[in-house]
């Protein structure tokens, strides 16, 4: 097989690694400066080819930094069933990231020794790219990765990351999931969602109206190309829609959910419905103004407390008994959680921040709905759950509302996309959930009230002192700061507070909530002072919030 390498060695000449720079593959692919990543792209074309010859599977490879700023970039591989690269391979990534020139060789003779592949076994690549203006030379490096190693690639350009998450899906399942292709994605969930809207008897133009902040990036011209498709199921108005403003400046679901205002580049009216997704399109948030002009939120916890309400009544209404459990970080709202376990009755499991762990966690259950508070997330469904479904569904025996239940979770489940967090499905399933319940976005809204809360980030030194457990709740290093922190959450009424360091820069994160917002900002004030003093702050101390 030297000839193979030959050729390796002959292409990543023109994809030089810097020499002595190290990336780490994260909790969502590799994220850096755009400048710093053809090496990257090139040597993950090579990875994902050898995934694929492992595998013997479509692997897919996704160019894109979600909701970085533009100049920024970044890479995500895609495993066969449309779910994120095993930890396993993560590992490779960083690996062969990282490795000289001299010793890239090396390297891929390491993995390929390690993992048993047959380098003569043929590959298959699926590539997608978002629309920052350095996506498409980084694309083809990957192409050029792929063809290096005689990978075989299909380049679908421009596309949402869940966009080609379903792709590689459909592939993989020889078009069970799906067709493999965008008319495909929007023929599936716009069929789905109009047979579920078809159930909201007189649902007025005016209800069905929604603002969508397309945050500069690519789930604006998709869900453009989608409107077709949904005839006039669904109207909205697309704001930030790349045409003039920056990738993910001012707008986008990251920009609401932590500045907790709207977007700029919108124009809402009290009450308007609206929701944000972010440059890739893999989260979503809703949000309105109220007649006083205040701003209220609906992340990822009131997404999934919908959803959840939703499935379980249909569930009853079908006689179905299957376990629904709902999947969150430390960083949902203590509200939520407690209207789920007490008024839902739902099982709740908690898990460490990052969707790839929500998603693990949410395949232990029949259905598992999974959201972070930052509106990343979906509702998976056990092969066992979704056969009960389909067998009522086409159960001649079966009429009145057991049928109508089972026949609106089987539209369901073709609605959402199973493989991964998917702002355009996620949209589609709220807006056909609000239809079919007749509810405003005001009367959602007040399910139950969230917990005031701030979060806040405390630079220091090395983020690898703060060690934690739990589920990222609890703090074991460094010695006396959780017990810090317990005796600073006493202070205040339905007080929590918990740190974790970072995933990518060297800053411990701060999470406070109280029963009022003065309290949760003291709160994380008193935690941020703990976290500097005692896990090496660097710089001045934190500073109170006015």
């Amino acid at each position: 097989m030297t000839a193979n390498f030959e050729e390796v060695l002959k292409q990543s000449n023109q994809h030089p690694k810097p020499a002595g720079l190290v990336l780490e593959y994260g909790t969502s692919g590799f994220r850096s400066n755009a400048k710093q990543l053809d090496h990257i792209m090139f040597r993950m074309g090579m990875l994902a080819t050898l995934r694929s010859k492992k595998t013997k599977a479509t692997i897919g490879v996704m160019v894109t930094a979600s909701h970085n700023p533009e100049e920024d970039n970044g890479v995500k591989l895609v495993d066969p069933m449309g779910e994120m690269v095993t930890p396993t391979w993560e590992g490779y990534a960083t690996q062969l990231a990282n490795a000289e020139e001299e010793d890239l060789l090396t390297a891929l003779r390491d993995i390929t020794e390690k993992e048993a592949i047959n380098l003569s076994q043929e590959a298959n690549v699926f590539v997608g790219k978002d629309t920052r203006s350095s996506s498409a030379r980084l694309s083809q490096a990957a192409l050029d990765g792929i063809n290096a190693l005689g990978g075989r690639s299909k380049d679908y350009g421009l596309v949402t990351t869940p966009q080609l998450h379903y792709m590689v899906c459909c592939q993989n399942t020889q078009g069970k999931y799906g067709d493999a292709t965008v008319e495909g994605y929007y023929s599936k969930l716009s069929q789905a969602f109009t047979q579920l809207t078809k159930n909201a008897s007189n649902c007025t133009d005016d209800q069905k109206h929604l603002c969508v902040d397309g945050a500069n990036g690519i789930g604006a011209l998709k869900v453009r190309e989608m409107e077709s498709y949904l005839k006039n199921d669904l109207q909205m108005s697309v704001f930030n829609d790349g045409s003039k403003g920056k990738l993910n400046f001012q707008c986008g679901a990251d920009f609401v959910k932590v500045q907790q205002k709207p977007p700029a580049g919108i124009e809402i009216n009290p009450g308007d419905r609206c929701c944000s997704f972010d440059g890739d399109a893999d989260r979503i948030v809703y949000y309105y103004t109220d007649s006083q002009g205040l701003f209220h939120l609906l992340d990822g916890d009131k997404i999934a407390t919908l959803i959840c309400t939703f499935l379980k009544e249909l569930l009853n209404q079908a006689g179905l008994d299957l376990k629904i459990a709902v999947v969150q970080t430390a960083y949902a709202n203590g509200s939520s959680t407690h209207y789920l376990e007490n008024t839902m009755k739902v099982i709740i499991k908690c898990t460490k921040t990052g969707v790839k762990h929500l998603h693990h966690a949410a395949q232990e259950f029949d259905i598992g709905v999974y959201f972070e508070a930052n509106g990343h997330g979906t509702v998976l469904f056990s092969k066992a759950a979704e056969e009960k479904i389909h067998q009522l569904a086409n159960d001649g025996s079966i009429s009145g509302e057991r049928k109508k239940a089972a026949l609106l979770l089987q539209s369901t489940i073709s609605v959402i996309n199973q493989t991964v967090g998917d702002a355009i499905s996620d949209m589609l399933l709220i807006e056909a959930i609000l239809a079919i319940k007749g509810m405003t976005v005001q009367q959602w809204d007040t399910i139950y009230t969230d917990l005031p809360n701030r979060q806040l980030k405390v630079k220091v030194a090395d983020r690898r002192v703060i060690d934690t457990t739990d589920a990222e709740r609890r703090a074991v290093s460094p010695a006396g700061l959780q017990d810090a922190i317990d005796c600073l959450v006493k202070k205040y009424r339905q007080a929590r507070s918990f740190v974790r360091p970072s995933g990518t820069e060297d800053v411990v994160r701060v999470y406070s909530e109280a029963d009022t917002q003065e309290s949760a900002d003291a709160l994380a004030h008193e935690v941020s002072l703990a976290v500097y003093r005692l896990a090496g702050g660097v710089g001045d101390e934190p500073k109170l919030l006015h």
